[in-house]
């Protein structure tokens, strides 16, 4: 049990927390925009997390040891101030993201001063503006809040969920501490492993749905395009799970033999993202496929924590050139 606090930014339905407190952290804030959200949330957790945190003031929010943040991905407008002058002023952060929500996570980490943070996005993020997003992003917790931060890392889901998932994470340090990201040597399930049965007919497209999907594929490939529904090998893994699964399902059909394929229910999605049995699901199936789909994986969080954890159970590193991958020293991108 390690005893750490840690707050939940951007939480959406709690899958950060529920990693998190499989090591033994405390959970002591947590903030969604999302209504729905956070109905799911509270049923879950027995409280329901605060609004937008742009109306949170930092004073607001416990002392904290770790900040998590999936933060949304926005443009980045730099201002006229220069580089020189920006870099090492308290406030720095305030001229290169304000308008961001990535700004409230570098307030909040200016302000309070946690021990740690896990910062989690979307694989594009890396790319995004051409790579300037991310340069600001490192620059402002490295140089401007004086973070140890751990070269970004993209991590494929698939190794322990029947699912190709790759999320950027950005993992940083107040004091210098030895990280290692998590190592995995063996395949994951297999798709057909996460399948309920006895799934009732709502779930099978219809005649009209899957016409239109085949079509849809063929009018694409003739294109030279790649567009097209994804039917799983259930010896295999799925494609990713995207919010917008709700609108026809199409890039995770399930085959059914002498029937057309069919979507995955809440359930299956749960487990596709690793959540665990007992998680309730007290929304709509339209909510709810939004929801996992813009969710974490659970077990890949889990191991993330717990590396975190023992870094933050180790002592501190004087030595900062001993530190292997560190941003601040260099910016580069890994992917695992």
């Amino acid at each position: 049990m390690s005893g750490y606090r840690f707050i939940d930014l951007f939480c959406g339905i709690g899958g950060m927390r529920l990693a998190f407190e499989r090591t033994g952290c405390e959970c002591v804030f947590s903030s969604d925009w999302d209504k729905y959200a956070n109905l799911t949330y509270e049923a879950n957790f027995g409280e329901k997390p605060q609004g937008n945190i742009r109306e949170v003031p930092s004073d607001k929010v416990p002392d904290h040891d770790i900040l998590l943040a999936g933060f949304p991905c926005q443009p980045f407008s730099i201002s006229g101030v220069s580089k020189k002058n920006s870099l090492g002023r308290a406030h720095g952060f305030a001229d290169k993201t304000q308008g961001t929500l990535f700004f409230e996570v570098a307030r909040i980490i200016h302000d309070k001063r946690p021990a740690a943070f896990l910062l989690e996005n979307v694989k594009h993020l890396a790319n995004h503006d051409k790579g300037r997003t991310m340069e600001t992003i490192i620059e402002t917790l490295a140089q401007d809040l004086d973070y140890h931060v751990y070269a970004p890392q993209v991590l494929d889901a698939r190794h322990l969920v029947p699912q190709h998932r790759e999320r950027v994470f950005i993992i940083g340090f107040r004091e210098p501490k030895r990280f290692e990201w998590p190592k995995f040597r063996s395949p994951g399930p297999a798709f057909k492993e996460i399948l309920e049965e006895g799934v009732p007919e709502k779930y099978t497209l219809t005649d009209h749905l899957w016409r239109y999907l085949q079509d849809y594929a063929a009018k694409h490939k003739a294109a030279g395009n790649g567009f097209g529904y994804g039917l799983t090998n259930l010896e295999g893994v799925a494609r990713t799970l995207s919010a917008r699964y709700y609108k026809d399902g199409s890039e995770i059909l399930i085959p059914q033999a002498n029937a057309n394929p069919r979507r995955l229910t809440p359930r299956e999605c749960a487990r596709l993202m690793g959540f665990p049995e007992r998680f309730k699901i007290p929304v709509s199936d339209t909510q709810a496929y939004k929801q996992f789909g813009n969710s974490v994986v659970v077990p890949l969080i889990a191991r993330l924590a717990t590396q975190i954890v023992k870094s933050l159970n180790a002592p501190a590193e004087e030595d900062r050139s001993a530190l292997p991958d560190l941003a601040s020293v260099q910016y580069e991108l890994a992917t695992a």
